[in-house]
């Protein structure tokens, strides 16, 4: 039993690393692979609009018809379009493909949490362990699988565009134009000026597409023949469609009821902004104009690499700090961060820079994701479906925004921004914690005034 549990667990895990190797990879490559008019960015905003609107509507609906297992299939199959659509990218193909992948995303992550969460209650039912516990492991097993996907998807891209014969960048007209004076004119005329697009050659494009579509294929195919069906048809069973779907739906409307949810969407907002603008403007006006295509994913692995380690370091660094001293280090970082990239030139003389920027963001992302999720599970107790709902759509609209309007500002305009967001986040967020700080000793004093009152009755009572 116990191995059969595990083998599919496994099994999950890796199907989710290849299929995040190809487009985790994708993804950090949009910007500056697709640069003609913003399709790349554009393309991502249209993956993350649908995603909120999938992740709304179509999972109770969907996992009920075919159960988790043919979800996660038909879920990987949607993110494939997306790698054979930028084989050939137009407006057409990769809007498309977008919008598949995104209507894809939502049932792909909620039938991944049914199938882990079902997984290990039937197991500690049968062997009489805490079903948390079990749970809590399997969760942990798939994200230390899961997460190492970041690293492969951006080697892969590196090593791949190192043999482009035409790696070699620029000119001194766009290096002038390089970090936060980048704007869409200017980027404009570069493109112009370039043999192409993207700089590379066809052959080494389709074998990076060929590449990633391999890895979405393989990841397929594993979960087809390897992962068992979950039978969710007992006491786990889903509700009723439309009361699921509607539920959830006005549920998470009515969070917004709770002042704290409102007060806390700033800083759920940035961190889509912030994740957005280190994987689109970035590594284009950054990396992409004074290195190269090819150091967008060696520049990338470090931000994933130092963010696994991060969000496991701080963690459990937090039950001796404080959550408030950790959001804190983690704004002093970024708006430092910030204020950097608004004044460095990037020049490639200034190698391991391109590296530190992405190290410094990823350990103040891995604090604010960490901490923020497990924030809201404490804050919102009794209603932690709707509030993670909240946060869901919240991030994935502030990724929407930073992509939306990424083809239309220069990139200085867009720090400012991030900035902004982060000063208004970080404020409201301390607001937050100042209401639960009252609210906790409202209620210390409420339960020393009860206990008084118990103390001085049973006194009367003896006398």
């Amino acid at each position: 039993m116990k191995i059969k549990h595990l083998k599919n667990i496994i099994i999950v895990s890796f199907g989710f690393l290849l299929l995040f190797t190809a487009y985790g990879g994708l993804q950090t490559l949009q910007s500056s692979l697709n640069p003609e008019k913003g399709l790349g960015v554009a393309s991502l905003s249209v993956v993350y609009g649908c995603l909120i609107l999938s992740s709304l509507f179509l999972p109770p609906i969907i996992i009920k018809k075919i159960g988790c297992k043919w979800t996660i299939v038909a879920s990987m199959c949607c993110y494939i379009t997306y790698s054979i659509g930028n084989f050939k990218p137009n407006w057409y193909s990769l809007l498309i493909t977008s919008a598949i992948l995104g209507i894809g995303g939502g049932p792909l992550w909620a039938s991944k949490c049914t199938y882990l969460t079902i997984s290990g209650i039937m197991y500690a039912k049968n062997t009489g362990k805490d079903k948390m516990d079990v749970v809590n492991q399997y969760f942990g097993l798939f994200f230390l699988i899961y997460q190492s996907s970041g690293i492969w998807g951006n080697l892969i891209s590196s090593l791949v565009l190192t043999q482009n014969p035409n790696k070699a960048v620029s000119d001194n007209i766009s290096h002038t134009y390089c970090g936060a004076n980048n704007c869409p004119v200017f980027t404009v005329e570069i493109s112009n000026a370039t043999s192409s697009d993207s700089g590379i050659s066809d052959n080494l494009h389709y074998t990076l597409m060929g590449i990633y579509t391999g890895s979405g294929v393989i990841a397929v195919v594993l979960v087809i023949f390897f992962l068992d069906q979950i039978d969710i048809s007992e006491d786990q069973k889903l509700e009723n469609n439309n009361s699921t779907i509607w539920n959830s739906l006005l549920g998470t409307i009515y969070q917004l009821k709770d002042k704290r949810q409102c007060l806390l969407i700033p800083l759920t907002m940035f961190s889509g902004f912030q994740q957005g603008f280190l994987s689109s403007d970035y590594t284009k006006a950054y990396v992409t104009c004074a290195l190269g295509i090819h150091f967008v994913g060696y520049v990338m692995i470090c931000f994933g690499a130092t963010n696994s380690i991060a969000s496991m370091a701080f963690g459990k660094l937090s039950q001796y700090t404080g959550r408030i001293a950790l959001f804190l280090l983690a704004a002093a970082i970024n708006v430092s961060c910030i204020i950097a990239l608004l004044l460095w030139s990037p020049n490639s003389n200034q190698f391991a820079v391109f590296f530190i920027f992405p190290t410094l963001w990823s350990i103040s992302d891995a604090i604010c994701q960490t901490l923020l999720n497990a924030f809201y599970g404490v804050l919102f107790d009794d209603h932690k479906e709707a509030a993670f709902a909240n946060y869901r759509l919240w991030e994935s609209l502030g990724f929407v925004i930073a992509f939306a309007y990424s083809n239309f500002l220069c990139v200085y305009v867009k720090l400012y921004v991030v900035l902004s967001i982060l000063l208004i986040g970080i404020i409201l967020y301390l607001v937050v914690e100042y209401l639960e700080y009252r609210k906790q000793k409202t209620c210390a004093k409420d339960t020393i005034s009860v206990i008084m009152i118990e103390s001085t009755n049973d006194q009367n009572a003896s006398q």
